[in-house]
């Protein structure tokens, strides 16, 4: 495929949230869609309060724009749209109700989990009609095993998971933009190395989306992404896990979400069992910044982390 079409998809992209920025975030303040800042989180993030959110909106129409234009219109590139957009719908419902209650919780966890079941069940059936094989590669062994039925469960869990893990990494400043600009890009390389344009060319759309938005999203941040954005992120990087295949490679590719969810897991796990904290706080980002250091060096941390991962990922999927 054309090397050059990626390219141009991203840079596109990018542009499209570098315009729509200026538009958005001012219109955002006006209508006073400000976040609502956990009271029991870090103390100097009680400044970011009122910080205009569901900037989301900006990533998945930068993304939606630029695959529309520039993807092939086939059954592929309607499950990436359908996984990222329907997770990203639901996180701007999430987000809207956070803002008309003025509260720090919007949609209840049983209210959240419905709507992504529906999302994942919709995303399986058009697996099912378009044919995708139902087995699993061992990366590095080149080993693969047929799940069957199975697999479709476990397409869903994937989904679940992968959504959640990247909601929980998105707390601080240019964190979730950057370490998914990483991952989308490790993703992007997979499949061109697969011959699959369409997924290469969806994920280059969301490389250029969440880089145009962290130049608004970097600290400070004039704006924050929601769960709009980060619901659609992560719906989208678990459909192009499974669309290339490497769906267990995205334990080493989305590292950094995975010991974010991990750490949230263990943290409410020992509380409950022992009254003990593992962490000064969870999702582990926060840790950090209890133990002194700056949002900006957690942040730039985390993004050397979630690039070295990436590369071992990469290397074990035998494309480096």
């Amino acid at each position: 495929m054309d090397f050059g079409i990626v390219l141009i998809t991203l840079g596109v992209s990018f542009l499209l949230a570098i315009i729509m920025g200026p538009l958005f975030i001012p219109l955002l303040r006006r209508l006073k869609f400000g976040q609502q800042i956990r009271t029991d989180g870090p103390q100097g993030h009680l400044k970011k309060a009122g910080t205009p959110t569901m900037g989301g909106i900006i990533i998945m129409l930068a993304l939606a724009l630029a695959v529309l234009r520039f993807g092939e219109k086939n059954m592929q590139t309607v499950i990436l749209l359908i996984a990222s957009l329907g997770y990203g719908f639901i996180g701007f419902l999430d987000d809207y109700i956070k803002i008309l209650f003025k509260r720090s919780l919007g949609l209840t966890a049983k209210q959240k989990l419905a709507g992504q079941l529906l999302v994942s069940i919709v995303v399986c059936v058009l697996l099912v009609q378009s044919g995708h094989a139902t087995e699993l590669r061992l990366p590095y062994f080149d080993v693969s095993f047929s799940l069957g039925w199975l697999y479709f469960p476990f397409v869903v869990l994937l989904m679940l998971g992968t959504s959640n893990a990247v909601n929980f990494t998105d707390g601080l400043d240019g964190l979730l933009a950057g370490t998914s600009a990483i991952a989308f890009g490790a993703y992007a390389v997979i499949a061109l190395n697969n011959t699959q344009p369409n997924v290469a060319i969806f994920s280059a759309a969301m490389v250029g989306a969440v880089l145009g938005f962290l130049v608004f999203n970097a600290h400070p941040a004039k704006v924050f992404m929601g769960d709009t954005g980060s619901l659609g992120i992560g719906g989208g990087l678990a459909a192009v896990a499974i669309l290339t295949k490497a769906e267990l490679v995205l334990a080493l590719i989305g590292g950094v979400f995975l010991v974010e969810i991990l750490s949230v897991i263990i943290q409410v796990v020992s509380f409950k069992t022992r009254g003990k904290r593992v962490f000064k706080m969870s999702p582990i980002h926060h840790h950090f910044e209890l133990t002194g250091w700056s949002e900006w060096r957690v942040v730039i941390s985390f993004w050397a982390a979630g690039l070295v991962l990436a590369g071992i990922g990469l290397y074990i999927n035998e494309v480096l």
